[in-house]
């Protein structure tokens, strides 16, 4: 599952995402709202956590630019304590839930997993060609064979199907997947060898392999 949150709080940030990427979700984050912005069409979110108070555009603002462009993405604000106004006005512009700052970290994960099961709009199986992905059950399989993935494999892959028939820069994939912990400079060789394996992992004999390299660039999953 893709979470994106959005804060200008960096001590939160940094503890949001480690906290989200334990519990196996994939973190995609901005800073401030011109950032929210920019990202917020580069992929596919399954629940988005969206702060009121940001720099250059502000979460009610975004909130409402989703809202009036067709995406019904999950949203969970995170509002100061006070601020009742701007609550009413995000359920008002079609926020799903919001949370008071400060706040546990287990009752924000509570929310998170209370919106993920309630979205019910698209189905958790991503299907393509022979293989399937589970993003809830977090399962794998290729001609309906149950396959064994790593976490990171299992990352990329996914990664890799939200966005089929794209070529995706390393930067990015690596990025989605080791975060603020990836260096590309020393890390480089360690994507290689999770996408070799993942690679061996999902090939079936007899049909062409789904992911294929874009030279000086990336992968790309499938065809243009």
């Amino acid at each position: 599952m893709n979470i994106f949150v959005i804060d200008d709080e960096p001590e939160l940030l940094a503890t949001l995402c480690s906290v989200l990427r334990k519990e196996n979700y994939t973190v995609t984050t901005a800073a401030d709202g011109r950032e929210a912005m920019d990202k917020l069409w580069d992929d596919r979110y399954d629940l988005i956590l969206l702060d009121i108070m940001l720099p250059h555009v502000d979460g009610l603002s975004i909130l409402k630019e989703m809202r009036a462009s067709g995406m019904h993405t999950p949203v969970l604000m995170l509002t100061a304590r006070s601020d009742v106004d701007d609550r009413v006005r995000g359920l008002d512009l079609g926020a799903d839930d919001y949370l008071a700052k400060p706040f546990s970290l287990a009752e924000l994960l509570a929310r998170v997993r209370a919106l993920l099961r309630r979205d019910s709009s698209s189905s958790p199986v991503i299907e393509f060609d022979y293989l399937k992905l589970n993003t809830v059950s977090r399962e794998v399989w290729c001609n309906d064979t149950l396959v064994s993935l790593t976490a990171k494999e299992f990352a990329i892959l996914e990664f890799l199907l939200h966005n089929k028939g794209r070529a995706v820069s390393r930067f990015t994939l690596a990025e989605h997947v080791w975060g603020d912990d990836f260096d590309p400079f020393s890390m480089s060789n360690f994507m290689d060898v999770h996408m070799k394996n993942l690679r061996k992992k999902i090939a079936v004999t007899g049909k062409a392999p789904l992911i294929s390299t874009v030279r000086g660039f990336g992968y790309r999953m499938g065809d243009d």
